[in-house]
């Protein structure tokens, strides 16, 4: 779940709806000097997957020791620091079979996602936040995906699908930085952050290099980039979210019972040049 303060409660929009947004976003990258992605539907594919393994989680929303939702917000914008909110076992069960499940499905997009998972937990993971007798099982996970994605660049190889470009190391790897910048713009849209910040990574341009790409706010859920990415120089986007009211919960079992009440209303991005 994904979480945005209002003057009376909560915004909460589901992880896969914030995946899908970050994949309409990369259905729009790509203009005069930002590429295109390629192989599209199996990159698009990825993006908009991502984040499935959390739809039964999030259809029953949890709270925090404050009594919040247990959600992502903006303070955790750049930092995932939230392992003790969660039951570490489960969280990687819940990845590990979201991407089991893609595997089967499109072993390019499986690649992508177990990149994505593996960087949020090495590199941008607060291991600080994860019980000591916990880490072996991390680390075993991680491993794990490592062996995997050795195995799907193999297959990908063998493939007759795919030219020999997209599935080159550094091809991949751009399809994989997409993927994250995508995913951070729709973080950044679904909390409602106002903050200045980037898209990660340096994007490839067809002038041969990379560029990166600032994000800045122009409003409640408006970004201008720079440089600009898109095909287009105005896009609005929707996002499904439902609105609970009050700040804190006494129990998981009122938020749950209040998410499922509310109705599911749109809220609107903007991205402009």
């Amino acid at each position: 779940m994904l979480r945005a303060e209002s003057e009376s409660g909560w915004w909460l929009i589901t992880h896969p709806d914030h995946a899908h947004l970050a994949a309409a976003f990369a259905a729009h990258f790509g203009n005069e000097t930002f590429i295109a992605p390629e192989p599209r539907n199996n990159v698009l594919r990825g993006i908009r997957g991502h984040d499935d393994g959390w739809a039964a989680r999030d259809a029953r929303p949890q709270i925090t020791r404050q009594g919040k939702p247990s959600a992502f917000s903006h303070e955790l914008v750049g930092r995932y620091s939230a392992f003790e909110e969660i039951d570490l076992a489960d969280y990687l069960s819940v990845r590990e079979s979201a991407l089991s499940k893609m595997e089967t499905e499109c072993a390019y997009a499986a690649l992508l996602v177990s990149m994505h998972t593996y960087n949020l937990l090495t590199v941008h993971a607060d291991r600080s936040t994860i019980a000591a007798n916990q880490l072996p099982l991390l680390d075993a996970f991680l491993q794990r995906q490592l062996a995997k994605q050795q195995a799907l660049r193999a297959s990908l190889e063998r493939d007759e699908q795919f030219t020999a470009i997209e599935v080159e190391d550094g091809w991949i790897e751009n399809n994989f930085r997409l993927l994250q910048a995508m995913d951070n713009l729709s973080l950044y849209s679904c909390v409602g952050y106002m903050q200045e910040g980037d898209l990660l990574h340096a994007l490839p341009t067809k002038s041969g290099d990379a560029q990166s790409i600032e994000v800045l706010p122009a409003g409640l859920r408006h970004f201008r980039l720079k440089p600009y990415p898109f095909d287009e120089p105005l896009l609005t986007f929707t996002v499904p979210a439902r609105h609970v009211e009050g700040k804190e919960f006494a129990s998981s079992e009122e938020l749950a019972h209040k998410f499922a009440a509310a109705p599911v209303q749109r809220l609107t991005i903007t991205i402009s040049a």
